[in-house]
């Protein structure tokens, strides 16, 4: 825990400091002279707001798209019975297994022909490719954990196989679909190589590329920097929080069968 929070630490001390006392070997949290100017230089000086709002739709937009392939995709592996079944399944693991780097070049040239170089667009789109193979297997696995015995009591009060999902399944597997929603939005909240080739335009950077901006040639903003990354950080902790009773669930039921 101490090796874990002790960077987290380190960034609030950085980001209280004042402008002259960046390097200082005083260990207290609270530093001597501590200031709010970074994170009044982030929020007022800085177009920190319009970070926030594209970060806000890729990330959101992400979460719902791979949340509604992910459940059905996942659906469909855990229920039908089809031709290369298993082939598909393996090889949308095998996906997993390459990294975002060695995806760059091609991914932008399917971006540029499709004129999605330098909108928020495509970056949603890549974002949604990355993170639904894990989100897949995610749903999957926890749709195995759930008797076929209620779908098919549905069936025979009178409901479509579409009603049976919709109203059974899909509302037990809440726990699934948050992992698979909080996974979604942390790919397109904290990615930084892929929107760093696909998003050349300041307007439309988001976070991350956004404190990367702060890091000049000459000179780099620690302190904002700092701030910065205290602020990006709060919104992920809370949706931790606030979703971590459906996190232990789902990470644990969706690993065992029966």
């Amino acid at each position: 825990v101490l090796f874990s929070i002790y960077p987290i630490l380190q960034i609030i001390n950085i980001s209280l400091r004042p402008g002259d006392q960046l390097y200082t070997t005083d260990l207290r949290l609270i530093p001597k002279g501590a200031t709010l100017a970074a994170y009044r230089a982030i929020l007022v000086d800085k177009p920190f707001p319009t970070w926030v709002r594209n970060s806000l739709l890729v990330s959101l937009s992400t979460a719902m798209v791979g949340v509604a392939l992910a459940s059905l995709g996942g659906y469909a592996f855990s229920r039908l019975r089809f031709r290369a079944r298993g082939a598909a399944l393996q090889g949308i693991l095998v996906t997993q297994m390459f990294p975002a780097t060695m995806l760059l070049l091609p991914l932008y040239m399917i971006m540029r022909k499709l004129q999605l170089v330098d909108t928020l667009l495509g970056v949603v789109i890549a974002y949604v490719a990355t993170a639904l193979p894990f989100c897949i297997w995610t749903m999957k696995g926890y749709y195995d954990t759930i008797p076929q015995d209620l779908e098919e009591a549905a069936l025979i009060d009178g409901a479509s196989h579409l009603g049976a999902f919709w109203r059974v399944t899909l509302p037990l597997s809440a726990p699934a679909l948050v992992i698979t929603a909080l996974f979604s939005f942390m790919t397109g909240w904290s990615e930084f190589i892929v929107a760093r080739v696909l998003l050349p335009s300041a307007e439309l950077h988001t976070l991350p590329l956004g404190l990367e901006s702060l890091a000049t040639t000459y000179q780099t903003e620690w302190a904002n920097y700092a701030a910065g990354s205290v602020l990006v950080c709060i919104p992920v902790v809370a949706l931790f929080l606030i979703l971590s009773r459906y996190l232990v669930s789902g990470l644990t039921l969706g690993g065992v069968k029966g």
